[in-house]
């Protein structure tokens, strides 16, 4: 578990090797001195700490990790109200904080669904008491249940960053129109998870020759293909702007590629389970990495990091996914999908990344992009910015043997990981792992 420390003292970090391509400092070794919540002033290092440091200041020497600005999910579902026994909202908090996350932006899939005002006030105010800034989604449907739209401007004055029915897909073509129409009067994002069910309802996993050796019904890469075709015609026709969350297929890719070439306002996400497992991890029916969108195959996975490279896809989410034991311990066919991967995000994406995926690429896929999709103002490692701040070894191992959530549906317990997280400030905290 972290341990916290208040940074109402100020605070030195010696020998940091700065990680932000937005900042004057990116790839140098300096010291950061933070006061309060802000960052004072940054300056090379001279290798050592400041030998004459005032008296309330604590030094803290970092030599050997990165820093970066803090950590933004585009993606993650606490559970919380309604299926606290899989997450809750500390729990939630304190994964994020042990994955370098400190902003994590909450899917509206609790009970009862997050579809009035109501729902973002209670996210926001129990975020005040929070380590991480937790930013609540509202629903484009009442009740999520794709019929009506829901009170959207309501829930965007009430402190909602976006509209989505979480993991289920918009069918009616006439309910997200109206929704991307409205949302442009007070500049909403409305977020699509394009699975076009008809097709896809009743399966396991990728349907292709994996899902034929192990005798399960397949969800076609079509199913999602379709609905991002669809999606895209109707921005053109309305001349809004849509997010993709999780893309997963290669063909959708390449429809969103195209279409940002068009200048259509399309941004796009991947869940970090996509990048890095293929459908070929099923083989022996591990339940664990029965996930949404399902893991696809590798021709699928390397056009999402050409996607990442070349700009099209924008972000890397955690897609963090809590199930409890009684709906992963059983069999894989009523088994339901969910990997928790917050605690494990760097670790995994340090241990399959490609070699021309350089850390720069990933950090502004989970740093600036992010913020710059929800329009917020974007942080960076400079004197008078925010001390929002990671500090990270992408080449430290350990053992993930103590798991934060309070689902543990992930493969990778019990596993030396290499890519660690040693502490995170946020909120005037100093979080060390």
């Amino acid at each position: 578990m972290p341990t916290y420390q208040s940074l109402r003292m100020k605070l030195l970090l010696c020998n940091a090797f700065v990680c932000d391509a937005q900042s004057p400092f990116n790839g140098k070794v300096c010291d950061i001195y933070i006061a309060e919540n802000l960052i004072d002033s940054v300056q090379p290092s001279s290798g050592k700490a400041f030998l004459t440091p005032a008296k309330n200041v604590k030094v803290i020497d970092v030599k050997g990790s990165m820093v970066s600005p803090g950590w933004f999910d585009l993606r993650a579902d606490f559970c919380d109200p309604g299926f606290e026994y899989k997450e809750d909202l500390r729990s939630g908090a304190d994964t994020a904080i042990a994955g370098g996350f400190t902003d994590v932006a909450l899917l509206p899939s609790s009970f009862p669904t997050r579809d009035t005002k109501m729902g973002i006030e209670y996210i926001l105010n129990q975020s005040a008491k929070l380590p991480v800034n937790l930013h609540p989604y509202g629903c484009i449907s009442q009740h999520r249940e794709g019929k009506e739209m829901a009170e959207l401007y309501d829930m965007h004055e009430a402190g909602a960053i976006g509209f989505t029915d979480g993991n289920r897909s918009v069918l009616h073509a006439g309910l997200l129109e109206r929704s991307l129409l409205y949302a442009k009067i007070f500049n909403g994002l409305v977020l699509s998870s394009a699975d076009e069910t008809t097709i896809s309802e009743g399966g396991k996993m990728h349907e292709g020759n994996m899902s034929t050796l192990l005798g399960l019904k397949g969800i076609p890469s079509l199913a999602e293909e379709l609905m991002v075709g669809r999606d895209i015609e109707l921005v053109r026709y309305t001349n809004g702007r849509i997010h993709f969350s999780h893309v997963s297929a290669k063909g959708a890719i390449e429809l969103i590629r195209k279409a940002r070439k068009q200048g259509l306002q399309i941004t796009c996400d991947v869940a970090v389970a996509n990048l890095c497992f293929t459908d070929e991890h099923l083989k022996e029916y591990d339940s664990n990495f029965k996930v949404y969108p399902p893991l696809r195959t590798k021709q699928d996975q390397k056009a999402l990091w050409d996607g990442i490279g070349d700009g099209t896809i924008d972000a890397i989410v955690s897609n963090h996914h809590p199930q409890n034991i009684e709906n992963k311990e059983v069999e894989f066919d009523y088994a339901l999908s969910g990997m928790i991967t917050l605690q494990t995000f760097l670790a995994m994406l340090v241990q399959h990344k490609p070699k021309t995926i350089t850390y720069d690429v990933l950090l502004k896929a989970i740093t600036s992009n992010p913020r710059k999709i929800l329009g917020k103002d974007d942080i960076s490692i400079d004197a008078g910015q925010l001390a929002s701040l990671v500090i990270f070894n992408p080449y430290e191992e350990w053992t993930y043997n103590k798991n934060i959530s309070r689902s543990k549906n992930s493969p990778l317990l019990q596993q030396v990981l290499t890519g660690k997280i040693n502490a995170v400030i946020c909120k005037e905290v100093y979080h060390k792992l």
